[in-house]
């Protein structure tokens, strides 16, 4: 009798495990189904953003609307980083992603570091752009909201690359609204010389975020 009983618990037991492993596997497909759901989000706004700043960025003049077009490039590489990241597993995988994103960033910064110092060292004014101004806006929002779900999303996986992509967008919406700042200032007060303080405001998150990444790699 003893022993069916223990026979009984071990097989409830067994099952318990199997319920427990099974909910768990498909919570992580709802999560990398959540994920590329984000990243493919972020890689269609990025490929519309190119367009429109583009336009704006030739019909200013501006630099920080260049920059912004360039960050929006950089976006869509990480974006693709992450994509196949997620599709794949493995230690060396997620490290080669981070560095990638990394690359990424230093171009940025060193492209902006060298525009913007030319742009105050010539002393030229940018026009106003209300499509700039707008999709800046619009974009600080977005971005943001892609941020935070990115964050939830990595942290749940357990994935520092979709992380810290997450963290890319973030440092996305914040340099959105610097921009959006130095392009009203220009628009309303005439302060050209915010349209370039704009791109070293990119300069700085862009190197931090560079450090940030290769500090934490392997």
């Amino acid at each position: 009798m003893n022993n069916r009983r223990i026979a009984s618990r071990w097989r409830r037991w067994q099952l318990t495990d199997l319920c427990r492993g099974s909910a768990d596997e498909q919570a992580r497909r709802v999560l990398l189904g959540r994920g590329f759901a984000l990243e493919y989000a972020t890689l269609a706004w990025n490929l519309a953003g190119i367009v429109v700043l583009a336009v704006a960025a030739i019909s200013a003049r501006s630099v920080a609307l260049a920059g912004f077009a360039f960050d929006s490039l950089i976006e869509i590489g990480a974006s693709i980083v992450v994509i196949w990241e997620l599709s794949g597993s493995g230690e060396e995988r997620q490290h080669r992603g981070l560095r990638l994103i990394g690359y990424a960033f230093a171009a940025l910064a060193v492209y902006l570091l060298v525009q913007s110092t030319v742009v105050l060292a010539s002393g030229y004014h940018p026009r106003h752009s209300v499509p700039g101004i707008t999709w800046t806006a619009v974009t600080a929002a977005v971005m943001f909201a892609l941020a935070a779900g990115k964050a939830r999303t990595g942290r749940a996986l357990g994935n520092p690359v979709l992380r810290t992509e997450g963290r890319v967008t973030l440092i996305d919406s914040i340099l959105a609204a610097a921009v959006l700042l130095g392009l009203v200032l220009n628009a309303a007060l005439r302060w050209w010389w915010a349209d370039p303080a704009a791109g070293y405001v990119l300069v700085f998150d862009g190197a931090r975020e560079v450090r940030e990444i290769f500090a934490a790699g392997p």
